[in-house]
C-alpha cells in the first residue's frame, strides 16, 4: 500500500508500507480521509518519544471496512484502544486505561496509509450522506466534546449564562467553541495569533476572534469558562486573568510545565482547574450523533488534500501558511 510515512524529525514522505493484517476481532478499513492533527506536527518536530521513527503517523480516520461481514460499511474510527477488561474501560474512562494504545503509535501505524486495522467496536456507523471528511472530524471534535462537558460539570450555571474564552484557534479550540455553541453558550470569544486563521474563523464560523496580548483581551475576572486549547505558560497565564471567582478552566494543552498558574488566585478565589485528555466511548458516540444530525453547524473550516502531497501540507502548517484550522488529506 502507499503511505506518508514520518522518517525522522521535520522529514515525512510517501512511499509504499506493508499491508496492515487484521488480528481476531479487527476490521481492516480502506482510508478515504483522515486528518492532521497537532500530536503529528508534534511527532513530525521529533518531540514526541512515543513515537518513534519510521512511523505511519495519522488518528483521525474514516473510510470504509474490507472484507468479512461489514464489508462496505462506511466508518468513522476511534482510534483509541482499550481492552474491555481494564478497570477504566469498565467504569467508561477507557481513555486514561494506562494500557491504553493509540493508531499511529507503536505497536500500532497510524492512518496516513491506503489501510489501517483498528478493533470491531471501534468503528462507528455514517451514513452515506454524511461527506467522509466530514466523518474525518469526529475524533478532534470529539475531544472539545470532552473537554466543554468536563467544563459544563463544574460550572454553577448554565453554559447559556456563561462568558466563554476559548485560547488557541487551531482544530481544537475551534471545535471547542462550536461545541460550546451547541450546549448552548451566547458569548464565546477566540484568542487567535495567525492573522490568516484569526479571519478564516471569523468570516466562516461568525465567531468574536481577537488577538490575545492586545487592547481586545477579555477584562480581568470576567470570564466564567476558560478553554486552554494551547496549554503554555502564556496561555495559562492569561486564563488566569480572565477567569472570575468561581469560575472553571479546562486545560486541554499538552506543551509541558506548570508555568503561568497564578495559585494564589486559584486557592482564594476557588477557582476550578481541570485537565482533559481525549474523550470517552459515550463522548465520541455523541459527537459523531451530533456531526450527522448536523448539530454543529457549518462544517466547512478545513482544507482538503491529497494525501500525496502530505509533505507539503505539513510544512505549511509549520510555516503557518495554512489559514484553515485543520488539513484532511483524501485517498
Amino acid at each position: 500500500m502507499k503511505a506518508l510515512i514520518y522518517t525522522g524529525p521535520h522529514s515525512i514522505a510517501y512511499g509504499d508500507a506493508p499491508d496492515p493484517t487484521p488480528e481476531a476481532g479487527e476490521a481492516l478499513v480502506r482510508v478515504e480521509a483522515v486528518g492532521i492533527c497537532g500530536s503529528d506536527m508534534h511527532a513530525f518536530h521529533g518531540h514526541d518519544s512515543r513515537r518513534p521513527a519510521p512511523l505511519i503517523l495519522g488518528h483521525e480516520a474514516a473510510g470504509r471496512i474490507v472484507g468479512g461481514p461489514r464489508d462496505g460499511e462506511r466508518v468513522t474510527i476511534n482510534p483509541l484502544v482499550v481492552d474491555p477488561a481494564c478497570p477504566y474501560a469498565i467504569e467508561g474512562r477507557g481513555h486514561l486505561s494506562p494500557t491504553r494504545q493509540i493508531i499511529s503509535m507503536p505497536p500500532r501505524q497510524g492512518a496516513f496509509a491506503d489501510y489501517v486495522r483498528i478493533p470491531e467496536r471501534n468503528v462507528v456507523p455514517i451514513p452515506e450522506t454524511t461527506p467522509i471528511a466530514h466523518a474525518a472530524l469526529a475524533e478532534p471534535i470529539a475531544v472539545a466534546w470532552h473537554a466543554v462537558r468536563l467544563g459544563m460539570e463544574r460550572l454553577h450555571q448554565p453554559l447559556a449564562a456563561c462568558q466563554v474564552a476559548v485560547l488557541g484557534g487551531g482544530a481544537i479550540g475551534l471545535a471547542a467553541a462550536i461545541v460550546a455553541r451547541h450546549f448552548g453558550a451566547r458569548q464565546i470569544r477566540i484568542a487567535e495569533t495567525n492573522r490568516l486563521r484569526a479571519r478564516f474563523i471569523a468570516d466562516r464560523q461568525g465567531i468574536d476572534v481577537y488577538a490575545p496580548g492586545g487592547p481586545g483581551d477579555p477584562a480581568a475576572n470576567t470570564i466564567d469558562l476558560v478553554i486552554d486549547a494551547v496549554g503554555a505558560a502564556a496561555t495559562r497565564a492569561a486564563a488566569c486573568v480572565m477567569i472570575r471567582p468561581g469560575g472553571v478552566i479546562v486545560h486541554a494543552g499538552l506543551l509541558p510545565g506548570v508555568d503561568g498558574l497564578d495559585l494564589r488566585k486559584i486557592t482564594i478565589q476557588e477557582v476550578t482547574v481541570t485537565g482533559t485528555y481525549c474523550y470517552t466511548p459515550t463522548d465520541f458516540l455523541q459527537t459523531v450523533d451530533a456531526l450527522v444530525a448536523g448539530h454543529l453547524g457549518d462544517l466547512a473550516w478545513f482544507s482538503e488534500r491529497p494525501l500525496r502531497e502530505g509533505a507539503s501540507a505539513f510544512a505549511d502548517i509549520d510555516s503557518g501558511a495554512a489559514e484553515s484550522p485543520k488539513i484532511v488529506l483524501r485517498l
